[in-house]
Parts: C-alpha cells; sequence; structure tokens
C-alpha cells in the first residue's frame, strides 16, 4: 500500500492495544516520588494477573543505583530465570531508572536457553513458528578492542541460537548498545556489515535494529538483545518492511532494515527498527531543532504504520532515546495533540548514534493477521 493511499492517521482517543495471544509486552516506568520497588510491584501484579512467563527483560537505568534496581527485582519477580538487557538508559527527570519493558507469554511452554550459567535466551512457540528471544549477550573479554568484541558478541550469540536450535539467518530483530557510540561507532559498521556479509539470511533481508549508545551493567564495549523466527512446517513468517519517507539504510552504510514484520499465529508484529530525522537521502533533518526531529521522527514512523494498515493504537511497546533530557517535551506535546498519552514508552536520556541527531523512537505495534485467525489458533 502506498503512502498516498495510506488511512490517515486517528487522532481519537488511544486505546492500549489488548493483550494478545501469543506474547505481549509489559511496560512499567517510575512515577514521581515513588521507589523503585513500586516499580517492580506493579509489573509483578501485572504478570499473576495475565498468567505470563518472562521472556526478556530490558532494563534502562542508572548504573549508580543498579544494585538497588536488582534487589527490587528479585524482591518482587523472584531470583531471575530469564535474559536481561540491562542498559544506562538513564531517565529524563533525574529518577534513578527510567523504565522496564517485560516481554511475556501466557498459556505456551517456554524453554531457556543458558551460555555456561547465564540464561540468555527463551523459546516458545505459536501455530506458525519457532520464536527465541536473546538478551544480555555480549563479548566474553571485555579488555579486547571494540571491535573485536563486537566479533565475540556475533559469536557468543551465534552459539546462544545453536544451543536453541537456530541460526544467525533466523534473526529478524537486533538491538545493539554500544558504550561511547560516537567514538567507534564507523567501526562498529564495518564489523557488523563484514559478518553479516556471509549470513542469508531466511527472510532475504537484514534484521531490524537499533543502535544507541549506553552503557551496560558489564562494562563491555556493547551488549545487545535479538529476536529470532524460525518458521514451523516452512512457509515465509517475517519479511522486510520498507520506509515510505526513508531510503533503506544499507544506502549509507548501516547494516538494517527499517522494519520487519512477523506474521505468525494470527497475528502480524511490526517491529519498527530505531527511527529518527533523516531525509530521504539519508542525511541528518532539522540540525539543531529537537521539536522538528520529533515531528518528522513521528511523521516517518507513522508512514510505516500506515503502510501496514495500522496507527498508533496499535502500539505494544516503545523506546524513545533524548540527547538533551529537555526535548521530552516535544514528544509529550506531540502525544498530548493526538489523544496518545497513555502509549506504552520507555523515555531515556541516552545518545543517538549520529551527533547531530537529537531524537530517536524505537517501537513494535501489533494486528490481526488478513485472516481473521484467533489468538488460540
Amino acid at each position: 500500500m502506498s503512502n498516498a493511499s495510506a488511512p490517515a492517521p486517528s487522532v481519537g482517543r488511544f486505546v492500549p492495544a489488548r493483550k494478545i495471544a501469543p506474547e505481549f509486552v509489559l511496560t512499567e516506568t517510575m512515577r514521581a516520588g515513588e521507589p523503585i520497588a513500586a516499580v517492580f510491584s506493579r509489573l509483578a501484579e501485572k504478570i499473576t494477573a495475565t498468567e505470563a512467563t518472562l521472556l526478556s527483560v530490558m532494563l534502562y537505568g542508572s548504573l549508580v543505583a543498579r544494585s538497588e534496581i536488582d534487589a527490587a527485582m528479585r524482591a518482587a519477580l523472584g531470583e531471575t530465570q530469564w535474559p536481561v538487557t540491562w542498559v544506562e538508559g538513564l531517565s529524563c527527570d533525574g529518577a534513578p531508572m527510567a523504565g522496564v519493558q517485560a516481554f511475556a507469554v501466557s498459556g505456551r511452554q517456554v524453554t531457556r536457553v543458558r551460555l555456561g550459567s547465564r540464561i540468555v535466551g527463551s523459546v516458545y512457540e505459536d501455530a506458525g513458528a519457532r520464536h527465541c528471544l536473546l538478551g544480555g549477550l555480549g563479548p566474553t573479554a571485555r579488555t579486547l578492542a571494540a571491535g573485536a568484541q563486537v566479533q565475540q558478541t556475533f559469536g557468543n550469540m551465534e552459539w546462544a541460537l545453536d544451543q536453541a536450535g537456530f541460526e544467525l539467518a533466523d534473526v529478524v530483530r537486533t538491538w545493539f548498545y554500544n558504550d561511547d557510540i560516537l567514538a567507534w561507532y564507523g567501526e562498529f559498521n564495518r564489523v557488523r556489515s563484514a559478518h553479516y556479509a556471509n549470513v542469508k539470511f531466511r527472510t532475504g533481508s537484514l534484521p531490524a535494529s537499533t543502535g544507541i549508545g549506553a552503557r551496560n551493567a558489564d562494562g563491555a564495549a556493547l551488549t545487545i538483545a535479538a529476536w529470532a523466527v524460525r518458521p514451523i512446517g516452512g512457509g515465509e513468517r517475517a519479511k522486510e518492511i520498507g520506509s515510505p519517507l526513508q531510503c533503506p539504510a544499507p544506502s549509507y552504510g548501516s547494516a538494517f532494515s527499517r522494519a520487519m514484520e512477523i506474521n505468525s499465529g494470527g497475528w502480524r508484529r511490526l517491529l519498527v527498527s530505531g527511527t529518527a530525522s533523516i531525509h530521504p537521502g539519508g542525511k541528518t533533518a532539522w540540525v539543531g531543532d529537537a521539536k522538528r526531529q520529533v515531528d518528522l521522527t513521528m511523521e516517518v514512523i507513522g508512514g510505516i504504520l500506515q503502510s501496514r494498515g495500522m496507527d498508533y493504537r496499535a502500539v505494544t511497546r516503545a523506546t524513545a532515546y533524548y540527547r538533551d533530557p529537555s526535548s521530552l517535551r516535544f514528544f509529550n506535546a506531540w502525544r498530548i495533540e493526538r489523544d496518545l498519552q497513555t502509549m506504552p514508552v520507555v523515555n531515556t536520556h541516552s545518545v543517538v548514534c549520529r551527533d547531530d541527531l537529537l531524537f530517536e523512537l524505537e517501537l513494535d505495534a501489533v494486528a490481526e493477521d488478513e485472516r481473521g485467525m484467533s489468538p488460540s489458533t
């Protein structure tokens, strides 16, 4: 569907996407003046109410408060039996924690993937595919040069995938959180591109991805997460979705797709890569103007959603990254104008992969597939 023929964005009251099968995301952020424990208490209540099993957790907080955050998570959820991607995504209001996103599943058997003593992945299946969510992966030797740490991290990811019966070719979505990203993003892209050059991805396309500057809890050059999909009984279960308003990222040297869509078990899951204010030709748009960068970013993502028959009401998870936390006001204003205040989003003070990009947003959205299969299919 072309952008011109797509339905107009909804501006009615935002209705959060209902819980769907097989998986969903539970998002919690810190409220003004509350203790860290309250965040995880709410998360625990949601897990109990949905009879969910955690698949993977993305945690954005201050490393200074890591011990307190980890203790609060254990007290509410028990000992960690799922992968955790722990990054210093600072809050925009000075709170010790920006938020937590818990990928979960209800009514499905889950098996865990271990590397040594660590749980780094979870596997489940629906009617159409097996899914593997990996998190908290990094290099084994943190003393290596940054590029070598990337290579080693890819090796660990492939090892984990192999343990679960998957290959790198099955990966449809990645998250890369690189310490001091601006100092070595070019090298990172070269290493990633070289590694992907020998991979025949099942979808025929590069994975969707996010690349953000953020320290990690292990002091490594980077930490990563990934989602792999392997069809059951053959057939296509994931495909690349292009952006109507931006060029493909490989055209300017970044090895990722703008979005991927997983169609399995009666649902279409649209995974939109980290998206920022970039002209169709690949150059940064609205340099120095945070408001216009926010507006363009949301227009671009809106175009991707519309191309798949969705709008912002279908969003199930979002993460916003701000170079300057004061830019949050522009995103808040954008949401208020469209009555999207309850959209599930974690706002973080982080460094985007270009020094002139002030805002980036990634998100997931979900809709029933064209056949209208029921969630229990």
